[in-house]
């Protein structure tokens, strides 16, 4: 079964949807990026399938998806279970600047620097309000960032450090 075929039936099509949006953005020549797990799965050795594709860019509403609006985010819903989560949080502005290109699950994105990844890991994890299973997962793919790309340890602050064994 092939990556891309894997991803399609694990999200319920999700393949599809995933590929207009990549080409919505391009031909709209929207600086964008994947954030969270997805590009998390392109730095980490061992891959986990995600429903959510998180991305940084302005707007998509006119590819025919359906939106619902949040404090810090817009969330779009195609034809799939994948769910794409914009972010229009500061905090994000700077990724596409620093993106890179990457097959996922045969599906050519752009996703987070390594670094930008771990920071916007670290930045979900240290979220007060997110339930505890979502701050686990965050902790979890910190833990596999820092496992893959070992001299990523060092960028770390120390409460994190009593918690991710030392590759």
């Amino acid at each position: 079964m092939t990556p891309k075929k894997f991803y399609d039936w694990q999200t319920a099509g999700g393949t599809d949807d995933v590929m207009r949006m990549v080409d919505c953005l391009e031909r709209a020549d929207l600086a964008w990026c994947a954030i969270g797990g997805v590009a998390v799965n392109h730095w980490a050795d061992e891959p986990m399938v995600t429903q959510d594709v998180e991305l940084a860019v302005k707007f998509l509403e006119e590819a025919d998806f359906k939106s619902k609006r949040f404090q810090w985010s817009v969330n779009f819903r195609g034809h799939s279970k994948v769910s794409i989560q914009l972010s229009t949080e500061d905090f994000y502005k700077d990724f596409p600047s620093r993106s890179v290109p990457a097959d996922i699950h045969g599906i050519l994105m752009r996703v987070a620097s390594l670094e930008d990844t771990l920071n916007g890991k670290i930045k979900a994890w240290r979220d007060t309000e997110i339930r505890q299973s979502k701050k686990l997962k965050d902790l979890g793919d910190i833990a596999r960032l820092v496992e893959s790309h070992p001299h990523l340890w060092k960028l770390l602050d120390n409460d994190l450090k009593t918690i991710i064994q030392k590759p």
